[in-house]
């Protein structure tokens, strides 16, 4: 593991493995280099790319900074881009393909972009989150009810039956999501509505990479489909099988052959 300090002075905790032209890893929502999928990618990856996957800030082994802003997300990885090299592609999944998206827009030094189900859904069919989420999450999350949090983003933000996090309660797993469920907002944040960017999409100028899974809810599939036709020449691209939770053997083929050609 190392770090690397970003503008505003927080430590950012990242891993690299592999080789060649840098590929850094996005994670969504309460996911981290210790908990969540894409732990798996890097080592499918390694063979062809220096593979940079680091914890987000507030998670993990990266420190955390307050107020928050995307802005200061965006500097992490900026920092990632200097310290491993000077130029990057870069791979978002969920809330995180949207920070990678900002980060492109932002005009930071990404060659190649790739994006898994930015969850763009607000009125895209199906479940919609709440036009308030983000004033919720962060009222929920100043009075210290984090449990509560937590249930707020799985039922109410991406429309799981109430069971499911009853269920997760149960695990040892709840403890893991207490612990980054503050960083629940920042995603929220990130997404801001929950609607596509178009003026921000309409700066992409960079090859960009479009995926969603066809078992996936149909906003998020139609969502995709939206934000592919906003970016400029975008690629759009269904992974047969594949849900929200997608396998990392099956998108891994899918981005070395993006990255390299």
């Amino acid at each position: 593991m190392s770090k690397v300090i970003s503008k505003d002075g927080t430590s950012i905790a990242y891993s690299k493995t592999g080789n060649g032209s840098t590929v850094i890893i996005v994670d969504g929502a309460l996911c981290s280099r210790a908990f969540g999928p894409t732990s798996k990618l890097a080592p499918l990856l390694a063979n062809n790319f220096s593979v940079v996957n680091y914890d987000r800030r507030g998670r993990n082994e990266s420190g955390d900074t307050t107020p928050y802003s995307v802005e200061r997300e965006i500097e992490d990885i900026e920092a990632l881009i200097n310290e491993t090299g000077s130029s990057a592609y870069i791979i978002g999944f969920s809330s995180g393909a949207a920070l990678a998206f900002r980060a492109v827009a932002s005009g930071l030094p990404i060659k190649k972009l790739a994006m898994y189900e930015a969850p763009y859904v607000m009125n895209m069919g199906g479940h919609n989150p709440p036009a308030d989420t983000a004033a919720q999450l962060k009222q929920l999350i100043a009075s210290g009810q984090r449990a509560a949090a937590i249930k707020f983003f799985m039922k109410d933000m991406v429309g799981l039956p109430g069971i499911i996090p009853f269920i997760m309660s149960l695990t040892p797993m709840w403890k893991k999501l207490k612990a980054v469920a503050h960083t629940i907002p920042y995603d929220a944040a990130i997404l801001d509505g929950f609607t596509i960017p178009t003026a921000l999409a309409a700066k992409i100028n960079i090859p960009t990479l479009v995926l969603n899974g066809s078992k996936s809810p149909v906003s998020l599939k139609n969502a995709s489909k939206k934000l592919a036709e906003a970016i400029p020449h975008a690629q759009s691209k269904s992974l047969e099988g594949q849900t929200h939770d997608v396998s990392m053997k099956a998108i891994a083929p899918e981005l070395i052959n993006f990255f390299k050609n």
